[in-house]
């Protein structure tokens, strides 16, 4: 049997195991390790097991990933995500449809503090679902706000998908960090200008809002002065070139406990509880890339990339059709999989390919991210719709998947944009770097 016939068998073997519910580093980490024995013999898979689990534990760039996971939670238990929604919530009233606008932009911001998807869409479902249905809004409407706006926190930088990503792919943290910026707000302002266009056009979902003066806005503005503070800190550093990310997670942590403790918004019991979150999903989230690696070195040995771009390429396949039918695949495969556990499946695979046809691989990373999104929320088995279930039951997943269906419009077209503007998410890492 050869090589390849066995990658293939193995990858099979992997997907059947996620069907059965199996976790998925255990399912990487079996596939991988069978498939080196299968390959090779059981001393070889042995050494790779052992090699890459030292390898990847003591990675010094995957050391961001556990001080950003304890700087959203620092976040969440000082209180700065209601914060974030309470300022958007002024600055955008007198709007029909401002909540949601609102809940989108408190989104973004938080997403730029936390760097997660689940987590800022767990977050805004406590803060901004009760004041939605408060204000009269359609609880399939105020679903599908949250659950969008979740999805910006694996985009607008730090987020935790695109360093697993560079971790994997090589790539340089902070360019992807740059990449993603402008993506990221133009995903934020598509999803703005969907809520208003539905607030205005769907009667009985929205009420109009009542107006505040320019002061109470210039007040709200300026109120969460800790999440500027913490922004310029965190990205301002990385893009300067003061911090390297991982020295920018660092600080940017310190800084946000300091903060809390000083404005009294985090108790010593509150950071015990932070710090004992972070330690659980950083376990798990290494766990993953431990198994993915592992997996990732079996699918080199096979050469099955290599077969793939053979096989493309024998077959006339162009770039446009081989990155549509990634795409497709990225879609189908995040009605299954969680966020990260589908980037490290499928780069080790698709990133020799996509480069071979002259794309750019921290063009690609940002593709990923807004595809793995695109996944968050696409339904039957969007993560953000069952976070949001879970946080909010009362809510019927008809209403959710009702309410999400005209956010989905949003990156798909961001997609398209970056297919015929790459300078979208080229332009300033260039620029900077």
């Amino acid at each position: 049997m050869s090589a390849s016939i066995v990658g293939l068998l193995f990858i099979a073997i992997m997907f059947v195991l996620l069907f059965l519910r199996t976790p998925v580093w255990l399912a990487l980490a079996i596939c991988g390790i069978a498939g080196n024995t299968a390959l090779s013999n059981v001393q070889v898979a042995q050494f790779m097991a052992g090699s890459t689990t030292f390898d990847m534990a003591s990675k010094y760039g995957l050391s961001v990933v556990p001080l950003f996971v304890l700087m959203g939670e620092i976040a969440t238990s000082s209180r700065l995500s209601s914060e974030l929604f309470s300022a958007a919530r002024v600055i955008m009233s007198g709007l029909r449809g401002g909540l949601s606008v609102a809940t989108i932009c408190a989104s973004g911001a938080f997403g730029a503090i936390c760097g997660s998807s689940v987590a800022t869409a767990a977050t805004m479902t406590r803060i901004a679902m009760p004041e939605m249905r408060k204000a009269g809004y359609a609880d399939a409407f105020s679903a599908g706000s949250v659950a969008a706006g979740g999805t910006l926190g694996i985009l607008i930088p730090p987020s935790i998908i695109l360093i697993i990503y560079g971790a994997i792919a090589e790539q340089s943290i902070p360019k992807l960090f740059a990449a993603s910026m402008i993506p990221g707000i133009v995903l934020l302002i598509l999803y703005a200008a969907i809520a208003l266009f539905v607030a205005h056009r769907v009667s009985g979902q929205v009420p109009t809002a009542d107006q505040v003066s320019f002061g109470e806005r210039l007040k709200a503005l300026l109120e969460p002065w800790q999440f500027y503070l913490l922004f310029i800190i965190t990205i301002g550093g990385i893009y300067s070139g003061i911090f390297s990310p991982n020295e920018a997670a660092g600080v940017g942590t310190f800084a946000a406990i300091v903060i809390s403790f000083l404005s009294r918004r985090l108790t010593v019991e509150n950071l015990i509880r932070a710090l004992r979150t972070t330690t659980i999903t950083s376990a798990v989230l290494f766990m993953i890339i431990i198994g993915a690696s592992m997996f990732a070195n079996f699918v080199v040995q096979t050469r099955l990339p290599n077969l793939l771009i053979e096989t493309a390429q024998a077959v006339g396949l162009g770039p446009l059709m081989i990155m549509t039918l990634i795409i497709i695949l990225y879609i189908i495969l995040g009605c299954f999989l969680e966020g990260i556990g589908m980037v490290l499946i499928t780069v080790p695979v698709f990133l020799p390919i996509v480069t071979s046809y002259g794309y750019d691989p921290v063009w690609f990373g940002v593709l990923v991210v807004i595809v793995v999104e695109l996944g968050l929320i696409t339904p039957p088995v969007g993560m953000n719709l069952f976070i949001i279930q879970a946080q909010a039951p009362e809510v019927s997943l008809k209403a959710l998947y009702s309410g999400i269906g005209p956010f989905l419009i949003a990156p798909v077209f961001l997609i398209l944009l970056l297919f015929l503007l790459p300078g979208l998410a080229l332009w300033l890492p260039a620029a900077l770097y």
